[in-house]
C-alpha cells in the first residue's frame, strides 16, 4: 500500500510554517493518543498516532523536509526514523508539549540526568482600604519560604556521612515505563525523582536539606487597582525540586467596606442625607470626595432619588486614561422626635399646602390617577 502524503497527513499545504506543522500534529497527536482511545477504536488510532508520528518527524526537519519536497518519500531516508537521528529534537520537542498538556506535568532536566520541578505558586490576600486602593502603596508582606539547611548545606545528609546514588534509577531520579509502543518517562518510585538515597538524614532538616523560613517582601501597589485583580511576583513561590526554579507569588487584592463610598468599577456613589427644608428651599451643599469636601447646587424641591454626577472625582484604575466619576444620590430625611411645637408649624404648614392645591405635590395627583384606575 502507497504511502499518505505526509502534508496531506497532517492537514497543512506544503508552503505551511514550523509552526503550523507543529499545531497541526499536536492536534492529531492528541485526538488518536492511544490512552485517549480505547477498546476497538484503539487500532486504528495507534496506526494514525504513528502516521502523524512519523510525518512530523519528516516535515519538522529542514534538511528531510527538503529532501521530501525534492523526491517524495524516496529522497527520505527510512534508517532516520526513530529515534536519534537529526532531526528528533524537533519531534521530542512537540511530542513533550502535547505530554504536558495531557498529564498537567511540568519538568525537565538538571545537569546531572535528575528530574527537575518547578516549585508551586503562592496565594496571598491582601485587604486594602477604598484610599490605599485609590492612591496605591508600598507595602511589606511576610510569606513562607524555604533556604538550605545550614548544618548539611542542603544536602540533606548529617555531616559526616555519604549520599549514595539511588540503586532503581542509577541516580537518574527517572525511569522508562513502557506504555504500548512507546515508552514514557516517570520520577523514580524509590527516590521520588531526587537521584540520591539518604541513609543517615540530617536531624535539623529531617533529611529534607531546606529550613522553612518567613521572608518579607516590598510590595508595590499600584494606584487604581480593584478588589479581584492580582499582582504576580516571580519567583517567590514555593522552591523547586532538584534545581527547578521556584514557582510565583500571586497577591489577591481584596477590598474593606467603606463608611461612605461604594466603588462601581472606577466610578464612586455615595448616599447623601438631605433635610426636608433644605430640599425644598434649595441650596448649596458639601458632599465628600477621596480629594476633600466638593459643593452641590440643589435646585428647589429637590426629591429623594436625585443624583449628581461629580466628573472625574472617582478613581483613575490601573489600566484607565482619566479618572472615573462620582454620583450623589439624595435622600430627603423626614424629622423625628418633634416637640409640640414643632408637631403644630407642620399642620399648619400642612394646610396651606392643602389651600395651594396639587402644585406643592408634583406627584400627588398622578399617583391618586393609578390608584383608581388600580382599584376600579
Amino acid at each position: 500500500m502507497a504511502k499518505r502524503d505526509f502534508y496531506e497527513i497532517l492537514g497543512v499545504p506544503k508552503n505551511a510554517s514550523d509552526e503550523e506543522i507543529k499545531k497541526s500534529y499536536r492536534k492529531l497527536a492528541m485526538k488518536f493518543h492511544p490512552d485517549r482511545n480505547q477498546g476497538e477504536a484503539s487500532k486504528e488510532a495507534e496506526g494514525k498516532f504513528k502516521e502523524a508520528k512519523e510525518a512530523y518527524e519528516m516535515l519538522s526537519d529542514p534538511q528531510k523536509r527538503a529532501a521530501y519536497d525534492q523526491h517524495g518519500h524516496a529522497g527520505v531516508d527510512p534508517n532516520m526514523r526513530g529515534g536519534g537521528g537529526e532531526g528528533f529534537g524537533g519531534f521530542a520537542e512537540a511530542f513533550g508539549d502535547i505530554f504536558g498538556d495531557m498529564f498537567g506535568q511540568q519538568r525537565g532536566r538538571a545537569g546531572g540526568g535528575r528530574q527537575v520541578f518547578r516549585g508551586g505558586d503562592l496565594s496571598y490576600a491582601m485587604e486594602l482600604t477604598l484610599e490605599e486602593a485609590a492612591n496605591g502603596k508600598d507595602a511589606q508582606i511576610r510569606i513562607p519560604t524555604q533556604e538550605n539547611c545550614e548544618v548539611c548545606a542542603g544536602s540533606g545528609a548529617k555531616p559526616g556521612t555519604q549520599i549514595k546514588p539511588c540503586g532503581t534509577c542509577g541516580g537518574a531520579g527517572a525511569v522508562q515505563m513502557r506504555q504500548g509502543f512507546f515508552s514514557v518517562q516517570q520520577p523514580c518510585p524509590t527516590c521520588r525523582g531526587v537521584g540520591k538515597i539518604i541513609s543517615d538524614p540530617c536531624n535539623a532538616c529531617s533529611g529534607q536539606g531546606k529550613i522553612k523560613r518567613q521572608k518579607t517582601l516590598e510590595v508595590k501597589i499600584p494606584a487604581g487597582i480593584d478588589a479581584g485583580m492580582r499582582i504576580r511576583s516571580a519567583g517567590n513561590g514555593e522552591a523547586g525540586t532538584n534545581g527547578g526554579p521556584a514557582g510565583d507569588l500571586y497577591i489577591e487584592i481584596r477590598l474593606k467596606k467603606h463608611d461612605i463610598f461604594e466603588r462601581d468599577g472606577d466610578d464612586l456613589h455615595c448616599t447623601v442625607p438631605v433635610g426636608m427644608v433644605t430640599a425644598a428651599l434649595g441650596g448649596e451643599i458639601d458632599v465628600p470626595t477621596l480629594q476633600g469636601k466638593a459643593a452641590i447646587d440643589l435646585p428647589e424641591g429637590t426629591q429623594t432619588g436625585k443624583q449628581f454626577r461629580l466628573r472625574g472625582k472617582g478613581i483613575k484604575g490601573v489600566r484607565s486614561s482619566y479618572p472615573g466619576d462620582l454620583y450623589c444620590h439624595i435622600t430627603v430625611e423626614t424629622p423625628v422626635k418633634l416637640n409640640e411645637a414643632q408637631r403644630k408649624l407642620l399642620r399648619e404648614l400642612e394646610d396651606s399646602f392643602k389651600k395651594g392645591g396639587s402644585k406643592h405635590s408634583p406627584s400627588g395627583d398622578s399617583w391618586k390617577d393609578k390608584l383608581k384606575g388600580f382599584f376600579s
